[in-house]
């Protein structure tokens, strides 16, 4: 009889944009276009930063206080041992819209953050979900995927769902 029990957790990573050109379209919920993607690799300084809050030790939650949502114009490629976003100075971390991040239903987690007018305008080409606003707070991933620029004047919503199986 074999006695050895296993299981693979996998998960889905969705990350979506929505672009408005101005206020009034945002208001209205008419975006210009709607950009969906997947994936990421998570960082080790993120999946440290999981465990041990699972352990209940002493680390910065993700939840609505802490969460983030980064966007940064490096295309550098993804590597585990990363601190976040690797943009100089193109880059930008948003607090989460009213009411995110959601989870505990349906095996996921979705943070969410409206980038306003004269926020994050540059060419996004990097993502990161944070547990605070600046390169010294853990990040949980990292995203490179060539999104296009933002201009002043434009509302980007950007959404990240993780959900394990």
């Amino acid at each position: 009889m074999d006695t050895k029990a296993s299981e693979k957790i996998t998960s889905s990573r969705k990350w979506k944009i929505e672009k408005y050109l101005n206020r009034k379209d945002y208001e209205s919920g008419k975006p210009y276009e709607v950009s969906e993607f997947e994936g990421n690799i998570i960082l080790d300084e993120g999946a440290n930063a999981m465990w041990t809050l699972i352990a209940g030790g002493a680390e910065t939650a993700f939840n609505a206080t802490n969460s983030y949502l980064g966007v940064g114009d490096s295309n550098a490629a993804e590597s585990s041992s990363q601190t976040g976003l690797q943009a100089t100075t193109n880059k930008f971390y948003k607090g989460m819209n009213s009411g995110y991040p959601q989870y505990g239903t349906d095996r996921k987690i979705v943070f969410k953050s409206d980038f306003t007018e004269n926020e994050a305008n540059f060419a996004w080409n990097e993502f990161t979900v944070a547990n605070g606003n600046s390169d010294s707070a853990k990040n949980l991933n990292r995203k490179v995927s060539a999104q296009g620029t933002k201009s002043s004047g434009q509302i980007w919503t950007l959404t990240l769902t993780i959900q394990t199986q």
